[in-house]
């Protein structure tokens, strides 16, 4: 195809038709693409490329060339549609922060931050959170592996897992 010179007369058909047209053209692709503005603005685009490049096979006499131009932006929607289903989507259009991960990062991560604010409390303190905590034992049996009163484990998990919001809460971990 040769190249057109923009200041053809074919582009100042087209140019005029971009400014007559545009509007209309705009709202229709709207609802074409269910809403999404950047996508109608692309079929705009793409449907006055297409305009400009038939110019000589568009009646300049014709009541109105919105039909033309409707069925055009149609079919290119059609087409991007089809194209979409053909191919897989390879990311999704959702931002990448909102994306939830596959891996075992977050569980690691909050592993990791556990740990190290677990390291900071007394060795008492820990012991009893982790027995009764993690490993889901009784106070009572706690009590009765130490051979301390069941108010004193009590009272170390207490503070211990008070501890653990501060730390956890802090900047420190984060």
């Amino acid at each position: 195809m040769p190249a057109r010179d923009a200041a053809s007369p074919d582009a100042d058909a087209v140019a005029r038709l971009y400014r007559d047209y545009r509007a209309p053209l705009l709202s229709f692709c709207v609802n074409l693409t269910g809403g999404d503005r950047h996508w109608a603005e692309d079929v705009v685009q793409e449907t006055m490329l297409r305009a400009w490049r038939n110019a000589e096979r568009l009646d300049p006499g014709a009541p109105s060339l919105m039909p033309w131009l409707a069925t055009v932006a149609r079919r290119i929607v059609i087409d991007e549609q089809r194209a979409r289903r053909a191919r897989p989507q390879e990311v999704s259009p959702e931002p990448l922060e909102f994306m939830p991960a596959d891996d075992d990062v977050d569980r690691l991560l909050s592993s990791l931050a556990a740990a190290q604010v677990l390291a900071r409390l007394s060795a008492p303190q820990r012991y009893a959170v982790v027995e009764t905590v993690l490993r889901d034992r009784s106070v009572g049996e706690v009590a009765a592996s130490l051979g301390v009163p069941v108010g004193t484990v009590k009272s170390r998990v207490h503070y211990a897992v008070r501890a653990l919001r501060v730390a956890l809460d802090s900047d420190i971990i984060r």
